[in-house]
């Protein structure tokens, strides 16, 4: 699976969640840790968490592997390590708080079309 096909299934299996607020950052540019980093959140601790296990059990699904799952239990921010991609699932509150977005500010956002429709031949 190319990494953009990676991108694409966390960015839909979140939504599939209906996780809100989902961005994308390439991050590639500006940090050696990982090429991407998937932002969104969950308005309670339910959510967060089914966010997250749907990412995980897409990605394992697909034949992929999570490297490391880190905040599961309190479900206030949860980190999702893929390799190249890293997935961040919030609480609303602690979103907020933290502004990855902010902190990553000089990575362009990038849009991910997770639209199941073919392109025209």
């Amino acid at each position: 699976m190319s990494i953009d096909q990676l991108v694409k299934q966390v960015v839909k299996a979140a939504d599939d969640k209906r996780a809100e607020d989902i961005i994308t950052l390439d991050i590639a540019s500006v940090s050696f840790m990982a090429d991407y980093f998937v932002i969104c959140e969950g308005t309670n601790e339910r959510q967060v968490q089914a966010i997250a296990r749907g990412i995980k059990d897409d990605v394992e699904k697909s034949g992929g592997v999570v490297k490391r799952i880190e905040g599961f239990e309190q479900a206030r921010w949860i980190l999702i390590d893929l390799g190249d991609v890293v997935c961040h699932v919030f609480h609303q509150d602690e979103r907020n708080y933290y502004n990855l977005e902010r902190l990553w500010g000089d990575a362009p956002i990038v849009t991910v079309d997770i639209s199941d429709q073919e392109e025209p031949s």
